[in-house]
């Protein structure tokens, strides 16, 4: 395999650390999200493969406190913010 690994984001990502999804090394470089062609801040777990980003749901909580989501489909371009180190 190659070290592209450093320039490319995960194909899946979360920013909640009871996910099995979270990186934290990925998410210290600050990842970007393109979804259909617009710039999204708000995203709280994306996936490359399956299309789709999760956004907050308004200010709406679930039971334990945590935002509620939901699911968008389409096509998502994660990117690293900054330049790799070294």
């Amino acid at each position: 395999m190659s070290d592209d690994t450093n320039d490319t984001p995960p194909d899946r990502l979360s920013v909640d650390p009871s996910s099995p999804w979270f990186n934290a090394e990925a998410l210290q470089r600050d990842v970007g999200i393109r979804f259909k062609g617009a710039e999204k801040n708000n995203v709280e777990e994306y996936c490359v493969s399956e299309g789709w980003i999760r956004v907050q749901a308004g200010t709406a909580k679930d039971r334990h406190g945590r935002p509620l989501t939901i699911k968008l489909t389409g096509p998502v371009e994660p990117y690293f913010k900054d330049k790799p180190a070294g």
